[in-house]
């Protein structure tokens, strides 16, 4: 499929909308407006949608065409988007978007004489998981704990201490701390915008984006020595996620999941660049890097 984005998803709302197709139609697999949409306000709800899907994968996949979207494109997806903590409306949203998107473009291959089937439902798998792991919210508000500290030192499994502090100290994502291997500390380095030395953690997250996480010398030390222990360190999320829940729940701490604590990395590594001298703009921009994130506007989301 050739085109701008939105001339590709103008094609695909061709294919697939039918204005006022009834519901028993829209339900009968022998039917030919089987899984049509027939609201003109849903359809655009979900070209809206469409458009950010493909814009978000022409800028981070270089994919131009629509027509060679796949599973793990999808996957990349949902997991930025919930980078941003969605509600869980907006979440579901998104899965029923991503739904209709894969039966318009069955639709869209078959009438162009080249049918091809697309399976999408890891879209449902993710959302589970997102769910699970309360990465997800039923309202927005600023997610940063108000007592980090307090909660890591109430969780009851070492381990876990050990992650919520390197997102805490680091800002990582939840799968930068799920598994560390030795040859990803990279020793220790001068931070010039706090003035201290820290311990470098390598670590690949999402979309393949690589790069440092800085902690302490304390937690760094900590974490090459249970590394060389065991030979590697890695957690459930789920049963982290949980212990963090239930250490919120002793402290009467609203529950924010694992992500809370990047938000936390988030607001204090902003004032620590402000302190250093940097400009709001540039402040912004260089959080948004050690977040792995590529636009410095991304950072105004965690300070609310």
């Amino acid at each position: 499929m050739r085109g701008s984005v939105y001339y590709q998803t103008s094609l695909l709302v061709k294919a697939i909308f039918k204005s006022g197709a009834k519901k028993k139609e829209r339900i009968n697999p022998n039917h030919p407006n089987y899984k049509k949409v027939a609201s003109y306000k849903t359809m655009e709800s979900y070209r809206n949608i469409w458009n950010n899907l493909l814009n978000y994968l022409k800028e981070h996949w270089n994919l131009k065409d629509a027509e060679k979207i796949e599973p793990v494109h999808i996957a990349a997806y949902i997991d930025y988007k919930i980078e941003y903590y969605p509600s869980r409306l907006y979440l579901n949203k998104i899965v029923s978007a991503i739904g209709k998107l894969e039966t318009a473009l069955e639709y869209y291959t078959q009438n162009n004489g080249n049918p091809k089937e697309y399976d999408f439902n890891i879209r449902n798998e993710l959302k589970q998981k997102a769910v699970d792991l309360e990465l997800v919210a039923y309202n927005y508000h600023n997610r940063a704990y108000d007592e980090p500290e307090k909660i890591i030192e109430t969780l009851t499994d070492p381990l876990h201490q050990f992650a919520a502090t390197i997102q805490y100290e680091g800002g990582a994502r939840l799968e930068g701390v799920s598994l560390i291997k030795l040859e990803q500390l990279k020793g220790t380095k001068f931070d010039k915008i706090t003035g201290k030395e820290k311990g470098v953690i390598w670590t690949k997250e999402k979309g393949g984006k690589e790069g440092e996480v800085l902690v302490s010398i304390e937690t760094y030390k900590n974490l090459k020595n249970h590394i060389e222990k065991y030979g590697k360190f890695k957690l459930n999320k789920q049963k982290y996620a949980d212990d963090i829940r239930n250490s919120c729940k002793k402290l009467g701490i609203h529950v924010d999941g694992t992500h809370g604590f990047r938000w936390n990395f988030a607001q204090r590594r902003l004032l620590e660049y402000g302190k250093a001298g940097y400009t709001y703009e540039l402040a912004l921009l260089k959080v948004s890097k050690e977040m792995k994130h590529n636009r410095a506007s991304i950072t105004t989301h965690y300070i609310g």
